[in-house]
């Protein structure tokens, strides 16, 4: 069996609104499985195809009241493409935000709904990852959390410090997984979260046991009687392993 990172699922006011920004954004197709929520999918590319990466976006009640330990990285190939694309997403609706970063070769953006981002100068690390570079996770102890979620996914672990670590597919393609220290990070719920598919679905239940064998708990975000089990990291994040249906 295998477990495999497949999807960052936002949480928001206005799951349609957002998701026509992150699709004009992401030059990504949009479609819904029902009420509620809006899935983002890669051009040519169809759920569950391992050699992609999606987004989920959820409307909930009340989602002013967690935090923003999650972020997107997107990527760029040029100065002059990060230029253009800043001003582009400026123009659906993103706004400058000022996370304490400084002055830094990335520009830092909100979303309509206040989910921060970074779009970044051009690095080669992101050249062949698609348009989202890395999906960012703050936390206190990067190689603590590296030896969890190397553990936890089909994943390869590329780099660990004390300050950073980065996780890739084995099969190298899509985003990275990165987890970065941040000092005085809160346990507390996220806005935006990851998504795991057991491969095959059917071994949900032992990839569920498997995990909370590596330090991951029971989380209840409200969720109720659903096909997908929500657990949480060492470190309070939740994340869910999703099921059949």
């Amino acid at each position: 069996m295998a477990l495999r990172l497949v999807q960052v699922n936002f949480k928001a006011r206005d799951d349609a609104a957002l998701g026509r920004f992150w699709a004009e954004a992401l030059g990504w197709s949009v479609s819904s499985e029902g009420p509620g929520v809006t899935n983002l999918e890669p051009e040519g590319f169809a759920w569950p195809d391992p050699d992609a990466f999606y987004v989920d976006l959820v409307t909930v009640p009340d989602p002013e009241t967690v935090q923003y330990r999650v972020h997107l990285d997107l990527a760029t190939t040029s100065a002059a493409h990060q230029a253009e694309l800043v001003t582009r997403l400026k123009e659906l609706g993103a706004t400058p935000a000022d996370v304490g970063q400084g002055e830094v070769p990335w520009t830092v953006l909100a979303d309509p709904e206040g989910n921060v981002f970074c779009v970044l100068e051009p690095r080669e690390i992101y050249r062949d990852t698609g348009p989202i570079a890395a999906v960012v996770v703050d936390c206190a102890d990067p190689r603590a959390m590296a030896r969890f979620w190397d553990e936890a996914l089909d994943w390869t672990l590329h780099a660990v410090t004390d300050d950073h670590a980065r996780l890739r597919s084995a099969k190298d393609v899509g985003p990275y997984l990165e987890f970065l220290r941040t000092p005085g990070v809160q346990t507390v719920g996220n806005r935006i979260h990851l998504d795991l598919l057991p491969c095959p679905v059917e071994g949900q239940k032992a990839e569920v046991a498997r995990l909370r064998a590596l330090g991951a708990t029971a989380a209840d975000v409200g969720q109720g009687d659903v096909p997908w089990v929500v657990l949480a990291d060492p470190e309070g994040n939740e994340f869910c392993v999703l099921g059949r249906g």
